[in-house]
């Protein structure tokens, strides 16, 4: 078994699902198990270790590799320690198994395989004879990616320069510099209660509402098919769900439908929640508008000619910049100043799935590709 492998295995075997899919107090929610993992292991390896709290019980993990000369710039290598849940929760999700090359477990790809390859290429780095002499490296394992992102948001708002960031996520080690971003809308319908045999004295909001639904995954969806960006192609529409009405002889008063939208660089919220009012109002649809995002999760794009940018994907052998329709904590940090990408072992397709796993040799794979970069810095 080779240390990359033994170490995904000991993450895996420490359950780390984000608090907001479990049910208050339940033993496998938090992040705080794999946070204690890594700050020891850094601290034996000689790194600076820094705890940053970002709320109760949930902390991002900072192990800092200093260069023997003045700091001129900083690399960050940003995985997240949270995991979806999944059903059933208990037992099978947190025992890694390996069959056929493949390591099985909650995390093993979305993003623990990340956090793996990542922590171990800083660790290789850090036991070098020759190490960066003028970049600082930082691997900051963060929280909370999956749902409100309040690990990468408290990175960016502490204060911390970065000249890139590189967040880790399954891209199968290839480098992803454009991103989608999401948001989140709730519609409701008003209508009239009324006795189901008497329907024309009430006003059904479930019709209207089947109307907006309509309108929407058709001529919207239409709509954004007409603006493409060149790495992304175009922004989406998904009705997610619908709740209305209470039971079949009474007339529906009230309605309500979520929403996502994937939205392209350049789109902001407003805009985009007045685009959809729009076009529904020409149809005599006058749904309420609900933003169902505290804080905004915006499209990533950085410029692939960055000379940073371009010598991690030397180092991947890469030839185009890439894009993916998942947001990511990239997103968020970019907001912050600091230019980002995503790259990481593993493939998306595998991320939050009943049998997530990810191929051992993807982990290698990643590993040597950020080995290469972070020595061939100045």
């Amino acid at each position: 078994m080779t240390k990359i492998e033994k170490l995904l295995r000991d993450l895996i075997a420490l359950p780390s699902v984000n608090p907001a899919f479990l049910p208050p107090g339940d033993p496998h929610a938090g992040e705080h198990r794999v946070a204690d993992f890594l700050a020891g292991v850094a601290s034996r390896a000689g790194l600076d270790v820094q705890i940053q709290r970002v709320s109760s019980g949930r902390s991002n993990v900072l192990a800092v590799l200093s260069p023997r000369g003045k700091v001129r710039q900083r690399i960050v290598l940003a995985p997240h320690m949270d995991t979806v849940g999944g059903s059933p929760l208990p037992g099978e999700f947190f025992k890694p198994k390996m069959r056929n090359g493949r390591l099985y477990g909650r995390g093993a790809c979305d993003t623990k395989g990340s956090i793996a390859s990542m922590f171990s290429a800083v660790l290789e780095v850090a036991s070098a004879k020759q190490r960066p002499s003028e970049t600082e490296i930082v691997f900051a394992a963060l929280v909370d990616e999956e749902c409100a992102q309040t690990g990468s948001r408290t990175l960016g708002a502490s204060g911390l320069k970065a000249d890139l960031a590189i967040v880790g996520e399954p891209t199968l080690s290839q480098v992803v510099t454009a991103h989608k971003g999401v948001l989140w809308v709730q519609l409701l319908t008003h209508g009239k209660a009324a006795h189901g045999s008497r329907p024309e004295l009430g006003r059904n909001a479930v019709h209207e509402m089947a109307l907006i639904v309509d309108a929407l995954e058709t001529d919207y969806a239409q709509k954004l098919k007409k603006t493409r960006h060149p790495i992304l192609g175009a922004g989406t529409i998904n009705v997610g769900s619908i709740e209305g009405g209470k039971q079949p002889n009474i007339v529906p008063a009230d309605c309500i439908i979520s929403v996502d939208r994937r939205t392209l660089p350049g789109e902001k919220v407003p805009a985009v929640i007045e685009e959809m009012r729009a076009l529904l109002r020409k149809k005599g649809l006058k749904p309420e508008f609900r933003n169902m995002q505290p804080l905004p999760c915006l499209p990533l794009f950085t410029d692939a000619r960055q000379p940073l940018v371009a010598q991690l994907m030397k180092a991947a052998n890469q030839k185009k910049p890439l894009g993916v329709n998942y947001f990511s904590d990239a997103g968020v940090l970019a907001e912050y100043g600091m230019a980002s990408v995503l790259f990481g072992p593993g493939d998306i397709a595998q991320a939050h799935t009943q049998d997530e796993w990810i191929a051992v040799k993807q982990l290698e794979q990643a590993k040597e590709t950020l080995v290469i970069f972070l020595k061939s810095l100045a």
